[in-house]
């Protein structure tokens, strides 16, 4: 299996907390504070598809792309059961190859603090920019570096489901302020006495608002403003996720 292959088999139960229609509802209502018409919109980074299905109910047309085939299947099996249809592309952010451009990009829930390297971080900007309409926005969030160092840190969690039983361990690199996250998944047999044991192991990268400016500014991207998470205010020393909303300006 490939990376996060048994991290997408559990990825639902372990992130029902999210809140995907709360954050669709703050994502279109952060186009409309822009003046922005979302048009054809691309959800990168989909995962499962949840963010992806709330836009599409409530009109979008938004289709998805993902690194992570077995997230993707997911995604396309909770559009059957909505009865509903969009296009799902297995790629790679540091890659993206659309076969149009798209008006609005939305990349949710730190997946940029997921890629491997502030190079590859500007590569994704990059690739992003290529396939922006000319006065197209790019909204993503990220954790912070404060979130990084105080809160994920080197602390462990434990989720305890009916499905799967998952240790979750972090371990903090200060000098690049990554956190490397360790996945157990102790799934049960059919009778409930033995478990099946899977491990992952991933990391994120967090930046600050200076660095990410630069990288941006790099790919030929200018940020019209940063938020605290699901709100319109300026983030705070504490906030833990920052949300950017960047313009891809029109070429003279």
């Amino acid at each position: 299996m490939n990376g996060y292959a048994y991290f997408a088999e559990y990825y639902d139960v372990l992130t029902q907390n999210v809140g995907y229609e709360e954050r669709a509802e703050y994502l279109l209502s952060l186009l409309k504070r822009h003046h922005h018409t979302a048009g054809l919109t691309l959800d990168l980074a989909c995962g499962t598809g949840s963010l992806t299905l709330a836009l599409h109910r409530r009109g979008v047309d938004v289709f998805g792309a993902d690194a992570s085939s077995e997230m993707l299947s997911m995604a396309q099996q909770k559009f059957m059961e909505d009865d509903r249809q969009t296009l799902f592309l297995c790629q790679k952010m540091q890659d993206l190859t659309l076969y149009a451009p798209v008006h609005t990009c939305f990349c949710t829930l730190d997946s940029i603090n997921h890629l491997p390297s502030a190079e590859d971080v500007v590569r994704t900007f990059r690739r992003i920019a290529d396939n922006l309409e000319d006065d197209g926005l790019l909204v993503f969030d990220c954790n912070t570096v404060y979130k990084h160092r105080h809160i994920l840190g080197d602390n462990c969690y434990i989720y305890d489901t009916p499905e799967v039983f998952c240790a979750w361990q972090n371990s903090y690199f200060e000098e690049q302020d990554e956190v490397v996250i360790t996945l157990d998944f102790f799934e049960p047999d059919g009778n409930g006495q033995r478990y099946r044991r899977y491990t992952e192991q991933f990391s994120e990268r967090a930046y600050t608002e200076d660095v990410m400016e630069t990288m941006l500014k790099q790919a030929g991207l200018v940020t019209e403003a940063i938020y605290d998470d699901l709100c319109f205010s300026a983030p705070r020393p504490e906030t833990q996720r920052e949300i950017f909303v960047v313009r891809k300006m029109n070429h003279v």
